[in-house]
């Protein structure tokens, strides 16, 4: 049985620990690395998951699941790069940082798999795209991608795509929260109690997502069937092409890939 160790506990960490486990795998033969000792007695306690340290994780894992901030990588690359070989598993889940930097830091031949998930992740819907790095096989994305499959859907890109992917689906949660905040706003600005604004917006987003899910119809399409001529939902497209909030979201999703990139040039060699 293949031993994994996720380096770092933090929500989305914590996560993929509960979809792995739910998903059939015992928690003997899962690891986790967590620097706060109160961390790691409440997810021992939650789970029945060891807590140990890097030296231990990298010493015993088959798959090491790096899911520190961006940050925070040096250290950790710092104490892995003595322990793993060939034989071991990377798998990448830090927004920004390339394969490259892995390789470079760590000995040759270690294989690399780069991730990028989403928050959903905590509700095992997650989007998750991975790419292979230098070393990483087919077999290594199969391994990946099952590991992932636990905790949502998974698509492979090329690595060079991984930015542009950060900006899109794995800070998108964001943009859909930051809509129905102001949705909700506005339906208490109309006159209705926050509690059913709230119930009255998020219902329809988990309809309207799941009618995109399903169809095979363009969100063009899905669009126009609730705009009828002279109605409501056209002078509120209209409100919308007025203010700017298509290119707002243009402007939006292209500086977070811009961010993304300068997150992997700050670990670039000299």
């Amino acid at each position: 049985m293949t031993v994994i160790a996720v380096l770092g506990a933090g929500k989305i960490g914590e996560a993929l620990l509960s979809g792995l486990l739910h998903g059939g795998h015992e928690p003997g033969d899962l690891l986790f690395t967590e620097r706060y000792p109160a961390r790691v007695e409440e997810l021992t306690t939650r789970y029945g998951i060891r807590g140990v340290e890097v030296e231990e994780a990298a010493k015993q894992a088959d798959v090491l699941v790096v899911a520190v901030k961006p940050q925070d990588i040096e250290p950790v690359l710092d104490e892995l790069a003595p322990l793993l070989g060939p034989s071991s598993l990377v798998v990448s889940l830090c927004a920004g940082l390339p394969t490259s930097l892995y390789e470079r830091r760590l000995a040759e031949g270690v294989p690399v798999v780069r991730v990028m998930p989403n928050t959903p992740m905590l509700v095992n819907e997650a989007m998750s795209a991975i790419s292979a790095g230098r070393y990483a096989t087919a077999e290594h994305l199969a391994v990946v991608r099952d590991l992932l499959s636990h905790v949502g859907k998974v698509v492979e890109v090329p690595e060079g795509q991984q930015d542009a992917v950060t900006a899109l689906s794995g800070s998108g949660p964001a943009y859909f929260f930051y809509l129905v905040e102001a949705m909700i706003d506005a339906g208490i600005l109309l006159g209705l109690p926050r509690a059913l604004a709230g119930q009255l917006i998020i219902q329809s987003a988990v309809g309207a997502a799941k009618m995109l899910n399903e169809s095979d119809e363009h969100p063009v399409l899905l669009r126009e069937a609730v705009t009828s001529p002279a109605g409501t939902t056209i002078n509120a497209i209209r409100e919308l092409e007025k203010h700017g909030v298509r290119a707002a979201l243009l402007a939006a999703i292209e500086a977070a890939k811009d961010r993304s990139v300068e997150l992997g040039k700050a670990h670039e060699e000299d």
